[in-house]
């Protein structure tokens, strides 16, 4: 699957679990972040590096969504399989 498509169906997935996805600028922190999970305002969001790129986009997204129960939820098959694998390469 296109990294562009997979980034697509991780907000989308995002989304309809609540959780809010922004792309900020993080240029201006002192050491490189590709962003991550947090809570605002008792809201959950994953805030990604908007230059980053692609790949580290999605892995943005994978690593905090990772932190869910997605058993209940229906992912596209090859979309599960990239989470698991993302998964395990955390480990």
């Amino acid at each position: 699957m296109d990294e562009e498509v997979i980034l697509s169906h991780l907000e989308a997935l995002a989304h309809s679990l609540g959780i809010k996805v922004r792309y900020e600028d993080l240029a201006g922190e002192t050491a490189f972040s590709a962003g991550g999970l947090c809570r605002i305002k008792n809201q959950q969001v994953i805030i990604v590096n908007e230059r980053a790129p692609v790949r580290e986009k999605t892995r943005t997204l994978a690593k905090a969504l990772s932190r869910f129960d997605l058993n209940q939820v229906y992912i596209r098959p090859a979309l599960r399989d990239f989470l698991e694998e993302e998964r395990e390469a955390e480990v």
